[in-house]
């Protein structure tokens, strides 16, 4: 099924999305990989502020590369999600909506989607230039030192993404094994 969402995400659409819909996702989304999960982690230790309020947001595991003259922002294709694994269930116990990445997760993480009415989404590997162009705005709000890997806030168009695990703990990478296995 095809469905349009608005970005940040209540638990009520994260509920109304199951394994294997196809989603645009319109509105707002932050970027954050390995290096700025790993700070946010030791502020959290430090009982410190995160640098954005996380609850409902949708968090895009994704570094893009530099922006091209009129553009605001490269290439912006997914990067593997299960790198942020250790950090995932924490963030979405304080609050975090939804992810999007690449590849599987762990049952961790997956026991968090569903304690919290989330859902991680996949965006294809790949296909960074295309994705760039549904991103009509890119700024740095936190850790600028870190580059590509520095957190930034997104407003997108229809960034196009697929419900890989749902709210219910359906996975899309599993129940599509065992459906091509009864073909």
């Amino acid at each position: 099924m095809e469905k349009r969402i608005t970005a940040p995400i209540s638990k009520e659409v994260a509920k109304e999305l199951h394994a294997g819909d196809y989603v645009y996702i319109t509105g707002t989304v932050y970027t954050a990989r390995d290096a700025a999960h790993k700070r946010m982690s030791e502020a959290l230790e430090k009982g410190e502020d995160l640098p954005f309020d996380i609850r409902n947001q949708i968090i895009y595991y994704m570094g893009p590369s530099p922006a091209r003259e009129g553009r605001p922002i490269g290439s912006a294709g997914p990067t593997t999600a299960s790198r942020m694994d250790k950090y995932a269930p924490t963030l979405l116990d304080l609050g975090l909506g939804g992810m999007l990445g690449k590849g599987k997760r762990t049952k961790e993480v997956i026991d968090a989607v569903v304690r919290n009415t989330s859902v991680y989404f996949a965006a294809v590997g790949g296909a960074g230039a295309l994705l760039s162009k549904c991103i009509k705005k890119a700024e740095v709000i936190a850790y600028e030192d870190l580059g590509a890997e520095a957190i930034r806030k997104l407003e997108v168009e229809n960034l196009p993404a697929i419900v890989v695990v749902d709210s219910e703990g359906n996975n899309l990478y599993e129940t599509a094994i065992l459906e091509y296995q009864n073909l």
